[in-house]
C-alpha cells in the first residue's frame, strides 16, 4: 500500500494532542471530584456512573479521526486490471506422450496443475478459453470470464491418440474471432497483422502429426494478429509404454520455437513442474492484464463515519448525551 498525499500524516500530531488533552482533563476531573465531594455521601445518593463505557465514544471519535487522516493521505494499492477485449486461449496437448512420467507425476498431470494456477492468478476481466488437442482439436471452453469453468474443464483432461497442434491453433483463432464478434468488435476492418487483443498459449511435447500444418496455422495467426506463445514440456528421457513396448517421446522444441517466432509470441522450455510454473508466471506478465493503482481511501472514510455513528449511539445510551 502506498500513499499519494503522505503530508496529511502531519495532522496526526493534532489528533495526538487531542488525546493528551482528553487524558489530562479526565485526570483533573477525577482529582477535583475527590477533593470537593463527600465520597461516602456521593456513593449513596448518586446514580451509578457508566465507568469505562463513558470513554468509549471518545475513543471511537479519536480512532475515526485517525482513519480520516489516513483517508486524506490517499492510500492506494496495485491491482491487476484486464485489458480491453483481452482473450487468452490455452491449448493443452493431451496426446499419449503426455502420459510420460519423466515429469512427476506425469507430463499431463503437471501441465494441468500449472495451467489451473495460471488461470487462478489472472484478473477476473480476462476472458480465458480452453482447447485440448490430440488427433483432433476441441474447444472445450470458449472465451469466458468464468475462470472456475475453465479450471473444471482442465481437471477433466484425459490422454488420447495423436498430436494435432496446428488444428488447435486454428480452433483457437476461430474461438477468438467469434468472441470478439459477439463483443461488438469489427474484425472485418482489422488489417492483416494488426493486434487482436488476444493471445494463444500452446503447451505440447511434440511436433504436429495430424491435421493442419504448423506453418499454415502460424500464417493464420499472423493474419489475425494473434501471437502464439509456446511451451515445450518434458525431458529427452521421456518414454511411454504402448502394448508392452517402451517408446521414447522426447520433446521437439524446434517446431514450437518456429511457431512462436513466426507469430510474435515467446518460446519456452520446461522440464519439470517448477519450471512450468515459472514459465506461466512469465507469460502472465506479458499478456492479459496491466497493473493499475486502486484507491483505498473510501474504505478508511467509511469506517471512520461508522465509528463516529457507533460512538454517538453509545454515548446516548450510556450517558444520555450526544457525545
Amino acid at each position: 500500500m502506498n500513499f499519494l498525499s503522505p503530508a496529511w500524516f502531519l495532522a496526526l500530531i493534532g489528533v495526538a494532542a487531542l488525546v493528551v488533552g482528553y487524558l489530562v482533563l479526565q485526570r483533573r476531573r477525577r482529582a477535583y471530584a475527590v477533593r470537593f465531594a463527600d465520597t461516602d455521601l456521593l456513593a449513596s445518593v448518586a446514580p451509578k456512573r457508566p465507568g469505562w463505557r463513558r470513554h468509549v465514544p471518545a475513543a471511537a471519535a479519536g480512532l475515526a479521526l485517525v482513519l480520516l487522516v489516513i483517508g486524506l493521505a490517499k492510500p492506494v494499492h496495485e491491482v491487476a486490471v484486464a485489458e480491453e477485449s483481452e482473450i487468452i486461449m490455452l491449448n493443452i496437448d493431451v496426446s499419449r506422450s503426455m502420459e510420460a512420467t519423466d515429469v512427476d507425476p506425469s507430463r499431463l498431470e503437471a501441465a494441468t496443475a500449472a495451467a489451473q494456477e495460471f488461470v487462478n492468478e489472472l484478473p477476473e476481466g480476462v476472458e480465458v478459453g480452453l482447447v485440448a488437442f490430440s488427433s483432433t482439436a476441441q474447444v472445450l471452453v470458449p472465451p469466458t470470464t468464468n475462470h472456475r469453468q475453465v479450471n473444471q474443464a482442465i481437471s477433466r483432461l484425459e490422454p488420447e491418440e495423436g498430436t494435432a497442434s496446428g488444428d488447435a491453433i486454428i480452433a483457437s483463432l476461430r474461438a477468438i474471432d467469434a468472441a470478439q464478434v459477439a463483443a461488438g468488435v469489427d474484425t472485418d476492418e482489422r488489417q492483416s497483422g494488426d493486434p487482436a487483443s488476444a493471445a494463444i498459449v500452446l503447451l505440447s511435447d511434440g511436433d504436429r502429426q495430424l491435421g493442419v500444418s504448423l506453418e499454415e496455422a502460424s500464417a493464420a495467426a499472423v493474419d489475425q494478429g494473434v501471437p502464439v506463445s509456446t511451451i515445450t514440456f518434458g525431458t529427452p528421457d521421456g518414454t511411454v509404454t504402448v502394448g508392452g513396448e517402451v517408446i521414447p517421446v522426447p520433446p521437439d522444441p524446434e517446431a514450437m520455437e518456429l511457431v512462436a517466432e513466426t507469430t510474435g509470441g515467446t518460446a519456452f522450455d520446461a522440464q519439470d513442474s517448477d519450471e512450468l510454473r515459472e514459465v506461466y508466471s512469465q507469460i502472465q506478465g506479458e499478456v492479459g492484464f496491466e497493473v493499475q493503482q486502486s484507491d483505498l481511501w473510501p474504505w478508511f472514510v467509511g469506517f471512520a463515519f461508522a465509528l463516529l455513528a457507533l460512538g454517538f449511539l453509545g454515548s446516548m445510551i450510556w450517558t444520555g448525551r450526544f457525545l
